[in-house]
Formats: C-alpha cells, structure tokens, sequence
C-alpha cells in the first residue's frame, strides 16, 4: 500500500462502483464491498476508500447500514429524499450532468467541455463551483486539462500536454 496516493483517487474508485452499479455487476439490495477490501482491491487506505464512498452516498447510489455495512440503493432510494437530507451538491450535479452528456456520446472524445464561464451561466453558480465541477471530472480521468486551451474529453490518445 502506497503511503501517498495521488490526488482524486478517490474519484477513481467512485467511478469504478459506479460503473459496477450502472452496469448491474452491483444491483440494488447488494452489499457494497467492505471498505479493508476494496483498499485491497485498488491499494489504497481506508481513508480514501471512505471518502469514494462518501460520493456515491452523496449521489445516492449507495447508503449505510449501521452494523451491516453499505448496500446498493433502489430506483426509489435514490428518487427520493429522507426528511433532513441536503441535496447533491450543486458541484457534483454539474459533473453528473456532464459525466451523462460523455457518456451519452453528446460529448465525444476530444470534444471541448463548456468554459467555467459557460457552467457559471446555465447553471447560475459562482466560477468556483464550476470550477470545482470540472476538477471533480479532471479526477476521475474522464477530462484533461490543457493549459490555455480548456478542458477536453478524454480519449485513448489525449494527452496533457
């Protein structure tokens, strides 16, 4: 286990589960692997493991269950909302939103991902929100940033630089 691990990791093994769960490979009702094996599985700590799970909880994909662990939400779990809960926050439903249109194909690779100035606009944010959006996606490997040109859409041959 590497006692540094590279910033947005945990983004990664968000998207992992949350592809496993989109795909069926972890349907509703299932339990969610325990957090000492999914550090196994992608060699990381339980701290980042925990925060990996803390997205998917936010995006109501998953939900603990005290003493149990974590199981896979239902279609219904995840429409609704328990009295008290605060919504996704606005960050991370711009980089669903997002996430959908690459995943859609409506944004292809190599495709330019609307400016912080655009997402300011249509979603009514402050930049540091759109910002923070745009991180969250540069994270998870899906977008690369390349210095004064934007961001893109990540395909097998994009590079940085």
């Amino acid at each position: 286990m590497n006692s540094r691990t590279p910033w947005g990791t945990y983004n990664q093994i968000a998207e992992a589960l949350r592809s496993r769960i989109t795909t069926g490979d972890l349907a509703p009702g299932d339990a969610v692997p325990s957090e000492a094996a999914l550090g196994d599985e992608f060699g990381v700590s339980r701290t980042t493991v925990r925060r990996a799970l803390a997205v998917l909880e936010t995006d109501r994909l998953i939900k603990a269950h005290p003493g149990t662990g974590r199981v896979v939400c239902t279609e219904e779990e995840r429409q609704s909302a328990e009295p008290g809960s605060a919504p996704p926050a606005q960050y991370r439903r711009i980089a669903a939103d997002l996430r959908d249109r690459i995943t859609s194909g409506d944004l292809a690779p190599g495709d330019a991902l609307p400016s912080e100035a655009a997402l300011v606009r249509q979603y009514d944010v402050s930049r540091g929100t759109a910002r923070q959006a745009l991180s969250e996606l540069e994270g998870t490997g899906l977008v690369v940033a390349v210095h004064g040109k934007g961001r893109f859409v990540k395909g097998p041959d994009t590079a940085a630089g």
